[in-house]
């Protein structure tokens, strides 16, 4: 219905152009918003005033001329001037009317739009190193952006959801030399296992997997391997790493790292599967290395003269570009750091087309934005392609009780764990309906509640409610042909409450798009919900005159289709019975 209101507009411009009121250099995009009360009428623009310096004329006194202008409409009843010059518009009464057969016959395209342009976009999330199974907090970053992603792919952007497998450096090392240590144990080595290497159950799996595979191969005296070993818990990894390495040799040492690697991102894409999330693409780390990507990206930083040698590492400038402090790219071991390979993998983005690349990141990495712009601003690279979202960390109650969670201790609530307890379309509809960068106690009990309390149930009991009224029409043998529905027949307000909030959906979907904000999709399914059930309980359907009924049957059935687009959206299913 914006798009028509707006449509009328743009044509009273080119009037008023014509006639040589307005110029047609200056013709803006014409801004409609809905009206936040009823009795300033359904849409409101600031056209008048926005126009007004360059027209030579009182913002007032050109509203009154757009108004006139205004063709006719079976659309728009009335207009009205107010303020300083607003332009308020008010629907007919019947200017929703048509509106359940364009749902019924656009289905699952209505709300979708052409804003994007086709304009390539990567959305890049969850990209946890693959050093352990994803937890709840993962969970949010993951139902953010496969919903984001789902947002701008029906506002006509070609979104491509992205996974860094972060599979090189330290952590990964780490993880390799705990899976050794678990399977050194198998062999019947006593082991004085770090508290600071990786402790979940699934190193025992993983190292169980390796001696069922390999026997005792990679054995070794853990007395020997232990002699000597520094007190400091990075010292001791470091030196742990070492002589795994230097025991193992390369072709040994990439069994094991591999192994780990391996496993972890097959679980990791299963768990994101089995979560509805499924990429289009998944990027290893190590490929920047092999491929000399990381090694291409520090030289052209060497020849810019952004980096400078100290200590025998290399640092790159970034304070120059409004950072706090510079940062190493080349440790003095000469080993890459996570931001060399950063710098190479946002310079991969860029090369391979994509016009807007999106990162989100946990709110722990807010530091971490400036560098990466500035990396981006020192290779060419236009830095306000890049667009960073925080996810703030979801915080798990039980009973009333906060539940407790460590990743390295492997004492953490997995993604599986959550599914598996409240299902997953209660863990994605919960996680979206808050703004990612706020905090998010997530209640699992409510999680769990089969009542209007429940916010996922009440939405989908909306869509389950519709269809079991086609059910009964269906037991009952009554044949409902919806195309003979008589929309003039929807003369209660509540009809005309549900007919203007379905005209909304597609806005929503816009204004999610703009903002990168799924949670507006979240929030209009609750009160499309609330609408649908108060409509349902106040007025009859099976029990009314024929015509009558076929007009609600009708008005339903296109509030069943906006119901089940929109829970798509949020990767959320909609249920037939319930």
């Amino acid at each position: 219905m914006r798009d028509e209101v707006c449509r009328l507009l743009n044509e009273a411009l080119a009037s008023l152009a014509s006639d040589g009121v307005l110029s047609t250099d200056s013709a803006p995009v014409v801004q409609v918003e809905r009206s936040k009360s009823a009795e300033h009428g359904d849409f409101a623009s600031n056209l008048a005033m926005v126009l007004a310096k360059s027209a030579g004329m009182k913002p007032r006194d050109l509203a009154e001329k757009i108004c006139a202008a205004l063709p006719a409409s079976a659309v728009v009843a009335r207009t009205e001037i107010a303020g300083p010059g607003f332009i308020n518009i008010f629907l007919a009464t019947d200017a929703y009317h048509e509106l359940p057969d364009r749902i019924r016959e656009q289905g699952a395209a209505y709300g979708t739009s052409t804003i994007g342009q086709g304009r390539r976009v990567m959305v890049e999330f969850v990209s946890a190193n693959p050093t352990g199974p994803l937890h709840v907090g993962h969970g949010r970053g993951a139902a953010y952006g496969d919903a984001l992603a789902r947002v701008l792919r029906a506002a006509g952007f070609d979104a491509i959801s992205e996974y860094y497998i972060n599979d090189a450096g330290r952590q990964m090392d780490i993880l390799a030399v705990s899976v050794w240590l678990r399977y050194l144990e198998l062999c019947g080595e006593t082991v004085a296992f770090p508290s600071a290497a990786y402790q979940g159950d699934y190193i025992f799996d993983i190292a169980a997997t390796l001696h069922r595979e390999d026997q005792i191969a990679y054995q070794t005296a853990a007395s020997t391997l232990f002699d000597g070993l520094p007190s400091e818990d990075d010292a001791l990894l470091d030196e742990l790493i070492a002589r795994a390495k230097d025991t193992l040799g390369k072709d040994g040492f990439h069994r094991v790292h591999g192994l780990a690697r391996d496993t972890l991102v097959d679980d990791i894409r299963s768990d994101l599967q089995q979560f509805g999330v499924d990429y289009q693409a998944w990027f290893s780390e190590q490929s920047l290395i092999d491929s000399g990507a990381v090694q291409a990206a520090v030289d052209a930083l060497k020849k810019n003269q952004f980096l400078y040698e100290k200590d025998g590492a290399w640092w790159f400038r970034t304070t120059d570009f409004g950072d706090e402090k510079d940062r190493v790219v080349l440790r003095a071991n000469g080993n890459h750091t996570y931001f060399a390979t950063d710098i190479a993998y946002h310079h991969n983005k860029l090369e391979r087309g994509f016009e807007h690349v999106i990162n989100i990141w946990g709110a722990d990495h807010h530091g971490y934005i400036k560098r990466v712009k500035a990396s981006m601003s020192a290779l060419g690279l236009d830095a306000d392609a890049l667009t960073v979202l925080l996810v703030q960390f979801a915080v798990l109650y039980r009973g009333g009780a906060k539940v407790s969670m460590s990743t390295r201790s492997g004492e953490f609530v997995t993604l599986r764990e959550l599914r598996e307890e409240v299902g997953r379309d209660a863990a994605r509809f919960f996680y979206a309906l808050r703004k990612p960068d706020q905090h998010m106690d997530f209640d699992l009990d409510l999680a769990k509640t089969q009542s209007s309390d429940n916010p996922v149930y009440y939405v989908q009991y909306a869509h389950a409610r519709i269809c079991s009224v086609f059910r009964q029409l269906a037991e009952k043998g009554i044949n409902v042909d919806l195309s003979r529905a008589d929309p003039k027949q929807l003369v209660e307000a509540r009809e005309s409450d549900l007919l203007q909030k379905l005209s909304r959906y597609p806005e929503v979907v816009e204004s999610a798009a703009r903002s990168y904000e799924p949670h507006q999709v979240a929030y209009y399914l609750r009160e499309l919900a609330n609408d649908f059930h108060t409509y349902y309980n106040a007025h009859p359907f099976l029990a009314a005159e024929e015509d009558i009924r076929l007009a609600r049957l009708s008005l339903i059935d296109a509030t069943r289709q906006v119901l089940a687009n929109a829970l798509g959206l949020l990767g959320v299913g909609a249920p037939e019975r319930m």
